[in-house]
């Protein structure tokens, strides 16, 4: 393309990638290529000083393409093209070449690196030439937002919300809030009070006036797009379902906490549970304790209670999973049976013993000073629990191959503890089909990035906290609400969002109706018009992932920067002979 001055910028990214790759014989090849002005290397062209050189070499240079050679374009293209636009360059007007990941990493020879590293520039120097300046778009954005579950963490992040001054509105399915803490006692690992801690954020929201409780309320339907969402919340109530209501809602932004439930601890036949009255969950036991008062199904005071951990986790059979809080919760109910019947003796069960927070190893140092035997098992080789017979002084028995001594050890118990798993609820999916967001294998819905954005989703402007997206205690449940919420209070401060430019758009000319691409669209940004019988996507919803314009049987779909000129280009690009 005539008029074009091309700077090419190849990283060294330290040695990740100049070990194996020659970096500066990819610079000479390139600035003997046509419209390519100038070519440099650097150790660390992400770093402050590589963005001022390439924001320099704009300016003085008058260059009006760039591409840069580094690592994965998810890891650092927006950060070049903040440098294109502070030197006053269109953003769009750039290309990165993946030379680490897709070159470095995978290659040990020298040569043959270096000449594949050669062709991925090249290909993107073709590709470049073609590049068009593109605008992004700004939507409003409403300050208003939806929490949906009322347990710890979508309290949090109501208050945090609602304290800035936005409204929001809080959706709980039970007729109370609270959700999973409601039904806890004390917490581990310093036995803090969970109603208390409950019972100050419940004052508050019951008071505050920018936050909307709907209890025994479910959210049935979610349209539209970051900053300019409806949605539709049914109102219970405990009616019947002809007697339901329901209210439409403007909201901005929504944030997921929606939570767990435990583990069916009858899945599991070696435990006896559902059979041996006896032998309670953790939960069971929570109530126990709420109600002040430890004892069997028949009224006594047990004297041995065996506490059994990784009930359906870290299981082949159930899940693999850790469960996090079990350890220490396991702990906890030790203190409390002991505080309550000094003379009881304690068996903690378990596979490890994961302390892995603040104050853990403490605790579990207390526990085994106040006298819990500690008896470990192999995951694949649970215990079997059986009823003793009347001649032993207990109610029942437990067998356990013990690791550590190597031998079978019979343990006797009058209450046996579950500690059930954390798994995800089993309205999860609907609510992942409603938001539009992913699950996991085990059913836990998935983060944008678990390292960089481990509480934002795939569809902007859905955040996700707390025990609904892995299992995890209350501070970090409670450190994932505020992060979202501070997420969600940055974008309201501006008033507006900026909407990517790459997005699809359909020529109406050419648009047949076959409505396969309202059908295939993951991100829901395609609807039809009955009137005009075609259909339109909705550029704030699209993702630009291509899937419409791949399969529209018209070619009426075109993606704004990923035109077929552009990837076509790119492709002869790359398989150019380049020899060194």
């Amino acid at each position: 393309m005539k008029n074009c001055r091309i700077g090419v910028y190849i990283c060294m990214c330290g040695t990740n990638i100049a070990k194996i790759v020659d970096v500066e014989a990819v610079a000479n090849f390139v600035s003997g290529l046509p419209n390519v002005v100038l070519a440099r290397t650097y150790k660390y062209m992400c770093s402050n000083p590589g963005q001022e050189m390439i924001t320099q070499d704009i300016k003085e240079n008058q260059l009006n393409r760039v591409v840069v050679a580094a690592c994965s374009p998810n890891m650092h293209e927006h950060t070049f093209r903040n440098a294109l636009r502070s030197a006053g360059l269109n953003q769009y007007l750039f290309e990165m070449a993946n030379i680490r990941e897709q070159c470095s990493w995978v290659h040990k020879n020298t040569k043959e690196a270096t000449e594949k590293a050669m062709a991925l520039v090249y290909a993107a120097i073709c590709r470049v030439e073609l590049h068009e300046e593109l605008e992004s778009m700004s939507v409003n954005m409403c300050p208003n937002t939806l929490v949906v579950g009322g347990g710890i963490a979508g309290m949090t992040a109501a208050l945090e919300l609602a304290d800035a001054g936005n409204s929001v509105h809080l959706v709980e399915k039970n007729n109370h809030l609270g959700g999973n803490l409601a039904r806890v006692d004390l917490t581990a690992p310093y036995l803090y009070s969970a109603r208390d801690l409950l019972t100050e954020r419940l004052t508050r929201i019951m008071n505050h006036k920018q936050v909307h409780v709907y209890l025994e309320s479910k959210v049935t339907d979610l349209t539209g797009y970051i900053g300019n969402f409806k949605a539709t919340i049914q109102l219970l109530n405990g009616k019947p379902a002809k007697e339901k209501k329901s209210v439409e809602v403007e909201i901005g932004n929504v944030v997921v906490c929606t939570g767990f439930k435990e583990f069916d601890a009858s899945r599991i036949v070696h435990y006896g549970y559902g059979k041996l009255p006896n032998v309670i969950t953790s939960f069971e036991l929570e109530k126990m304790i709420r109600a002040g008062r430890i004892e069997t199904k028949e009224g006594k005071i047990p004297g041995y209670v065996a506490i059994i951990h990784c009930v359906g986790s870290r299981s082949q059979e159930f899940h693999t999973y850790c469960s996090r809080v079990c350890c220490m919760t396991a702990l906890k109910y030790a203190s409390e049976i002991k505080s309550a019947n000094p003379t009881c003796y304690i068996s903690d069960i378990y596979i490890d013993m994961h302390a892995f927070g603040k104050g853990h190893e403490d605790f579990y140092r207390q526990s085994s000073e106040a006298k819990t035997l500690f008896l470990m098992y192999e995951k694949d080789d649970r215990p079997v629990i059986h009823k003793a017979s009347p001649k032993d002084d207990c109610e029942m028995l437990i067998e356990v191959n013990e690791k550590l001594s190597g031998e079978p050890i019979e343990i006797p118990a009058d209450l046996v503890i579950l500690m059930v798993g954390m798994e995800a609820r089993e309205d999860s999916h609907e609510i992942a089909r409603i938001v539009n967001i992913s699950q996991d294998k085990d059913g836990w819905f998935i983060e944008s990035h678990p390292k960089l954005e481990p509480v934002a989703t795939t569809t902007d402007g859905i955040f996700i906290a707390g025990t609904c997206v892995a299992p995890k205690d209350i501070p970090d449940s409670v450190a994932q609400a505020r992060a979202a919420a501070a997420r969600i209070l940055a974008r309201i401060a501006k008033g507006k969002i900026e909407v990517d430019a790459l997005y699809s758009e359909v020529n109406e000319e050419m648009c047949s109706g076959c409505r396969f691409c309202n059908q295939l669209c993951p991100f829901s940004a395609i609807e039809f018009n009955e009137e005009k019988k075609q259909s339109y996507i909705i550029s704030a919803l699209c993702k630009g992932c291509g899937v419409c314009v791949a399969a529209c049987p018209s070619s009426a779909i075109k993606g704004r920067h990923f035109t077929d000129h552009q990837i076509l280009a790119q492709v002869d690009g790359l398989f150019c002979e380049i020899g060194m």
